[in-house]
């Protein structure tokens, strides 16, 4: 069975939906009125109309900015069709979206030619050659054979932006930064989920603030679909193989996405093939339909299920187009695969989403969650269920198998404050100030100082907090169910400085206090009480929420229903495995961590009259107390160094 770490619920407003006098929905609009910015970053989710955004600016800086040509790069050449000739002018737009298919460069043809072509394309004085879309794989060689220059004036958009890094690696990330500092290149990058499931940033944070950010949330777009009310995230443990533990999982009645291991993952038999054909064996009895490429099964029930499988090589074209053409509800019921049907994929009745074995990438958690979340009129919930191995304390590999569960239930927690309503916090100075709706007034708390640490707490914080998430300490910390005081204030202190080296020790700490707040308020149980009273489930009691202080926030663990997921569905072995892992590497610091805990030491010792010591029963002053012995470790060994 799957057990849910979180579900929420929207009011299906339709906002998200409506469009106005220029053809625009919500998203869209609040895109445009950025339309003039040399450099635009858009955060949206998919569905919201990341595409015709694009669209509009790209016409606006065509016809009115100056600008002689736009170029587009999508990650692979089935999303070049959302760029294809589009109707915007019966809508109320000046213009409609035409591209001349001879610049649509992810159609067939071979690597050596579309580099060409595009080489001619910047080259041409043609003004029809005004458009063009390429994958990012064009857009890498092209850049080896142009010079930076030959991008001025030009419109650079890369869809897909979480595909750029700023690893010594990335050609596409070195393009995009010899572009920006070396021409006068516009450039419009738009993702659904911009942090990077391997933890390299995306852009240096000098190159990233020149972006201005244009953030439309899950929340926004999910509160304004008109069908869909409501999306669980939650996971299920097997042991031994995962297609002997499906028929607890699987609901053959919901139009269901199957993602099947990586072939070189623990969960994987190494045979993915047979993983397809016990699957479908599983589901009942199987016939290949030779005319569609699906394959048919026949329930216990009688009822025929149509199933597209999209992990064998062979014959996959077919069941691609057959896919593309679909247009009912009843076309199709179930997809296997593998590496596909994620990343700007489109079926819009799916509602399941089951995925076997953890996503070591967040990034394309949010990519499979965006192939359920599409608003329809066959669904009203949503679910993303993530299977995965048990951890059994007895084998070898228990630490790698408990990483596997942390890394999939902090994705959970990620998406949790992805997909729920970002709060507004304001420090309380008065018992006049009552918060009300996602206005939230905190006693103590500090308000940014600078334009650099509001930035950061207005446009980063889910990005900031999948860094958190990502962090091996931290994933440990959860799993050992560490004292919320050590992750709050050490913990999670040492990430943000490690993401963001040139904040202040004042601007960390504004920060740090934002993002806990968030966490810990996102997750909270709600309940009404008297007079219109809010209150908020926070550690194990309920406190009204014009009561919350910043110091009570620091005292609850932000990853708490974590710990207890893990607690209450691993053994006891296995916890107190975990626990004594964790022991081992508690108490060691980088120099960056000793700077940052020094000031906390010494007000440890104004608040006690005392150095905190390493026998105390609170992890927090143990952790205090190893700090200022390595502190004196230290000072001692660079005194002997001297001499």
């Amino acid at each position: 069975m799957t057990s849910n770490i979180f579900e929420i619920n929207y009011n299906g407003t339709g906002q998200s939906q409506n469009t106005n006098a220029l053809g625009m929905r919500e998203m869209q609009a609040r895109v445009y009125e950025k339309r003039a910015s040399q450099y635009l970053l858009v955060k949206a989710p998919p569905a919201s109309g990341k595409s015709r955004a694009l669209m509009f600016v790209a016409l606006d800086k065509l016809t009115n900015q100056g600008i002689k040509k736009a170029i587009i790069a999508v990650p692979e050449r089935s999303i070049g069709k959302s760029f294809q000739t589009t109707e915007l002018g019966k809508f109320g737009f000046f213009s409609d979206w035409v591209i001349s298919p001879k610049n649509n460069l992810t159609d067939r043809g071979t690597s050596e030619s579309k580099v060409s072509q595009f080489v001619d394309f910047i080259r041409s004085t043609n003004p029809e050659d005004n458009i063009m879309v390429c994958t990012h794989a064009t857009l890498r060689f092209a850049f080896e054979k142009l010079n930076d220059s030959d991008f001025d004036n030009i419109l650079l958009a890369i869809d897909e932006f979480h595909h750029v890094s700023q690893g010594e690696n990335s050609v596409l990330g070195n393009a995009m930064r010899n572009i920006m500092g070396n021409s006068s290149a516009h450039i419009v990058a738009m993702t659904g989920s911009y942090f990077r499931g391997d933890s390299v940033p995306i852009l240096d944070p000098t190159d990233e603030q020149k972006f201005d950010k244009v953030t439309y949330t899950y929340y926004e777009q999910l509160e304004g679909y008109k069908y869909l009310k409501s999306f669980a995230m939650g996971y299920s443990f097997y042991r031994g193989r995962y297609t002997d533990a499906l028929s607890e999982v699987l609901d053959t009645s919901k139009k269901t996405i199957i993602h099947i291991p990586n072939v070189n993952s623990g969960e994987s038999t190494k045979d993915k093939y047979d993983e397809v054909d016990r699957i479908l064996e599983e589901l009942g009895d199987a016939k290949f339909d030779e005319n569609t490429g699906l394959w048919l099964v026949t329930e216990e029930s009688g009822r025929v299920l149509k199933i597209a499988d999209l992990v064998n090589e062979e014959g996959r074209e077919k069941v691609q187009e057959y896919i593309r053409n679909m247009s009912e509800i009843d076309d199709l019921d179930i997809i296997i695969a593998l590496g596909m049907a994620k990343e700007g994929f489109d079926w819009p009745f799916a509602e399941y989403a089951l995925t076997i074995g953890y996503r070591n990438s967040l990034t394309e958690v949010v990519q499979i969650i965006g192939r359920v979340t599409r608003d329809s009129s066959n669904k009203t919930h949503a679910q993303f269920t993530n299977l995965i191995a048990q951890p059994d304390a007895q084998d070898d590999e228990v630490m790698f198998a408990v990483n596997n569960v942390m890394k999939a239930i902090t994705a959970s927690l990620l998406m949790e404050s992805v997909l729920a309503p970002n709060f507004n916090f304001k420090r309380k100075d008065n018992d006049d100030q009552k918060s009300k709706g996602t206005d939230i007034f905190i006693k103590g708390l500090k308000e940014p100082s600078t334009d650099r640490s509001k930035n950061i707490i207005q446009s980063d914080l889910n990005d900031l907090k999948a860094t958190i998430l990502q962090d091996s300490q931290i994933q440990q910390a959860i799993a050992a169910g560490v004292d919320a005081k050590v992750i709050n204030k050490q913990l999670i202190p040492r990430v943000i400085m490690n993401t963001y080296p040139d904040l202040s020790n004042d601007e960390t700490e504004e920060v740090r206090q934002h993002l806990v707040a968030q966490a810990v308020i996102q997750s909270a149980d709600r309940e009404e009480g008297t007079g219109g009273n809010q209150f908020l489930r926070m550690a194990n009691k309920f406190i009204n929420i014009d009561e919350i202080a910043i110091d009570l926030i620091d005292e609850v663990n932000p990853f708490q229903r974590a710990y207890e997921v893990i607690s209450k569905e691993i053994d006891a072995p296995t916890l107190r495995f975990i626990q004594d892992y964790m022991d081992g590497i508690k108490f060691t610091f980088s120099e960056d961590e000793l700077v940052m805990l020094y000031p906390q030491i010494v007000q440890f010792k104004n608040e006690n009259g005392r150095i905190p010591v390493k026998s105390s029963s609170d992890q927090y002053e143990q952790r205090l107390a190893y700090a200022l012995l390595r502190l004196e470790q230290l000072r001692r060994e660079r005194q002997d160094g001297q001499v």
